[in-house]
């Protein structure tokens, strides 16, 4: 990211920093809408049932997106004991991914059907790009925290999934180095292994089945 704006790329920067804001305010949005479905108003009670930026964003997780390209959202809280139903716990988790699943679905479609309808904002390179990156960026956040690590959406659906007792070794597993391989990850990516290059490229190739035709 800071190489952007070593090169003069502001509009660029700009452009991913409000797509990163916008994808990660409406992923805690789906955790914190999830959990008052399940029962729990924590979330609610604490201002983060809404889709104001200012509610979800975490400044030092915001200035690790411009210094380093990754960074991450203020996580929201939730009472377990609260929930109304033995699956809560990984169906808020995946409420996360699943809202940016969503937001990408409908992102990609507008610009489609926007083309398609021959408006000219629509085949304007501004538009065009901030669609498509808005878009991939959901689908990257969504791929990128169903990773089954550290502390991420992926672990807690995975702890679910998996029978007993595999299910309790994971946990027992992921508590006691789940960070630490997660850091690793994040480590490798600054010193250029292309990790989340990947998980882009990946979203982008999933990106086209989205369309409706």
């Amino acid at each position: 990211m800071l190489a952007l704006l070593y090169n003069q790329q502001y509009a660029l920067f700009a452009l991913i920093v409000i797509a990163l804001i916008i994808s990660l305010t409406f992923h805690e949005f789906g955790h914190a809408a999830s959990a008052k479905f399940f029962g729990d108003d924590t979330a609610q009670r604490m201002g983060r049932l809404n889709i104001n930026p200012l509610a979800h964003i975490d400044p030092i997780g915001l200035l690790m997106v411009i210094l380093v390209g990754f960074g991450y959202a203020k996580p929201v809280p939730t009472n377990p004991r609260n929930f109304n139903h033995s699956l809560a716990t990984p169906l808020i988790a995946a409420a996360g991914p699943f809202m940016n699943l969503i937001l990408a679905f409908i992102t990609i479609n507008v610009l489609v059907w926007g083309q398609k309808s021959g408006n000219p904002w629509f085949h304007q390179a501004g538009p065009e790009y901030f669609f498509l990156l808005l878009a991939s960026v959901n689908l990257l956040l969504m791929l990128f925290n169903l990773l089954p690590l550290g502390p991420l959406d992926g672990h807690y659906i995975l702890g679910h999934i998996l029978p007993q007792p595999l299910s309790s070794k994971y946990l027992d597993f992921n508590a006691r180095y789940g960070h630490f391989i997660f850091l690793g990850l994040i480590l490798l990516s600054i010193l250029g292994i292309p990790i989340f290059q990947k998980l882009m490229e990946t979203s982008r190739r999933i990106l086209p089945y989205l369309i409706v035709s």
